[in-house]
């Protein structure tokens, strides 16, 4: 997680204020608060302000998704919980994105719900909501979720033009016209316009979730040439054979095709040239809170929904994966009583944002039901802090039980595949795993929901970039532990999820719990039916 000031000159044109990474991310800013929500008399409750991208990945530093897919992750941002407690598993609605169900149960529950509820926060969103958010069966753009003051909600997933916005429940379609209608330019026109017109006797909360860097990686006219000699990171698993990993990695062609190099490379430099906007809104943004006099009171944080690769293990394009790059995004902030110029190497997740809002806004968020904890104390730079060695990872594969007709080599359910028929996701691409940091043990270990189940295990201190499957040469000790606390994580809720980790102090193991009533080995606990 970085601790960043706002860059003190106007954006760069030449790079993206980006870290070196497989995608870049931005410098950000961030606020202050106190203590239904609690305040100190005589002061004022703190602005914040949540900028969230699409598909930004950063293995350089930043926080975890307990999913790398869109709509599971944004689930997990706006309720604090782990998948299999939001019950958001893909980007379809028959797996809870943006369905009926999840209207009903999770809407109501959200810390931007609780913020206009129990705050008397202003609420603002502009951009993309869920992935299924608009569709017909699910309510369609009449749909406001509770909570939101101000709705400004993009129908379904990322464009950049020919899209409809929902405006307060009310569709307004925009067509291809670069100066009225360019998703990430309208988004922040809407925002300086809330900024302007809001009220100023309530504090805001604004999220403002930006189609970029998503495809089609449509860049403003004025970026589309940009970084013409910039190429996708050649890191040590580049291109090369995801040997000892589940079937869907070891199913990737090596060496990949010229064609293949040159399409992920053209898209690497696509998304920075979007990216470019991102920063163009940023800059805006700030501007606009300084002059309005309440930057010193708003709280920024700067992150994406799920990681990206270009060319990781000869996989082409996408996210979906078990990997750093897919897993990991950034995490930027800034704001009153943060320092600047910080980095914190505390292992925090996307679960983490809505109970830290609700904490900057007064809010005890032990009253919710959320399974991640406030950052506010690593921000504030507490000392001697108790905080977790271990995150949960959870996906479910997508994809028909049928043999694509493109690639009829291939066994069924496979799906996003390419032309030379590698493809990028499965039915059965279905696993669980413990992200563990500690000050001993930097280590992932993961279970795949499959007819072989199985096991993947990474040492980061020694293999950063995950070439080594350790499963066969590991301990069996720690093994047989990571195995009983990925059980655990994975039936946990709320408080449970937040348990001492195998690494920590706390911890007890009983070999025993590994087993059940009948005393055969506990099962994992992959969800088949979402709903």
């Amino acid at each position: 997680m970085w601790l960043l000031p706002l860059a003190p000159t106007g954006p760069r044109r030449n790079s993206p204020r980006h870290l070196p990474s497989c995608s870049p991310a931005l410098l950000l800013l961030l606020g202050s608060c106190l203590g239904v929500c609690g305040v100190a008399a005589g002061s004022r409750r703190p602005n914040v302000v949540l900028l969230l991208t699409d598909d930004q990945d950063e293995v350089l530093g930043g926080m975890y998704v307990p999913s790398a897919l869109c709509c599971p992750s944004r689930a997990s941002i706006l309720t604090g919980k782990y998948p299999h407690n939001h019950h958001v598993v893909n980007n379809t609605l028959e797996g809870n994105c943006s369905s009926k169900s999840w209207q009903k149960i999770q809407e109501p529950n959200t810390f931007p719900a609780i913020l206009r509820s129990m705050c008397g926060y202003q609420t603002f969103f502009a951009g993309k909501y869920l992935n299924e958010y608009g569709a017909p069966d699910a309510g369609g753009l009449e749909h406001v979720p509770l909570g939101w003051s101000y709705w400004y909600a993009l129908e379904k997933n990322s464009k950049y033009y020919n899209y409809t916005l929902s405006i307060n429940g009310k569709a307004r379609k925009h067509g291809e016209n670069y100066s009225v209608d360019y998703l990430t330019d309208v988004l922040a026109n809407i925002s300086l316009g809330f900024l302007d017109y809001k009220s100023n006797s309530e504090p805001f909360f604004m999220m403002i979730s930006t189609p970029a860097p998503h495809s089609p990686w449509t860049a403003a006219p004025q970026y589309q040439k940009t970084f013409q000699n910039v190429f996708a990171p050649r890191n040590k698993n580049f291109n090369i054979h995801g040997t000892n990993k589940h079937w869907l990695i070891r199913q990737a062609k090596t060496p990949m095709t010229n064609s293949s190099i040159q399409f992920l490379d053209s898209a690497f430099r696509k998304r920075w040239q979007t990216l470019l906007s991102v920063d163009d809104l940023v800059e805006k943004l700030v501007k606009r809170l300084e002059f309005n006099g309440e930057l010193n009171n708003t709280y920024i944080f700067y992150t994406s929904d799920n990681g990206y690769h270009t060319g990781q293990f000869s996989l082409p394009i996408d996210k979906r994966q078990l990997y750093e790059f897919d897993i990991k995004v950034p995490l930027l902030v800034r704001g009153p009583g943060i320092k600047p110029n910080q980095t914190s190497k505390m292992l925090v997740a996307n679960i983490d944002l809505g109970p830290t809002i609700l904490d900057i806004a007064g809010y005890n968020p032990n009253k919710t039901q959320m399974d991640g904890m406030s950052l506010l104390p690593i921000l504030k730079g507490a000392s001697n802090l108790t905080w977790r060695s271990d995150v949960l990872v959870e996906y479910q594969g997508e994809g028909r039980n049928v043999t694509d007709p493109t690639c009829p080599s291939l066994s069924p359910g496979v799906s996003q595949c390419f032309p030379d028929c590698v493809c990028e996701d499965a039915y059965n691409n279905t696993y669980a795993c413990v992200r563990t940091l500690s000050a001993q043990w930097d280590l992932q270990y993961c279970e795949f929901d499959d007819q072989e189940v199985f096991v993947e295990v990474y040492n980061l201190t020694a293999d950063p970039d995950q070439i080594t499957n350790i499963a066969k040469s590991i301990d069996p000790e720690l093994l047989g532990k990571m195995n009983y606390r990925l059980m655990m994580l994975q039936s946990c809720s709320g408080p449970t999820c937040r348990t001492p980790g195998v690494f920590d102090p706390g911890y007890r193991f009983d070999p025993r719990l590994m087993f059940n009533s009948h005393g055969r080995v506990r099962t994992r606990r992959f969800s088949k039916h979402p709903l």
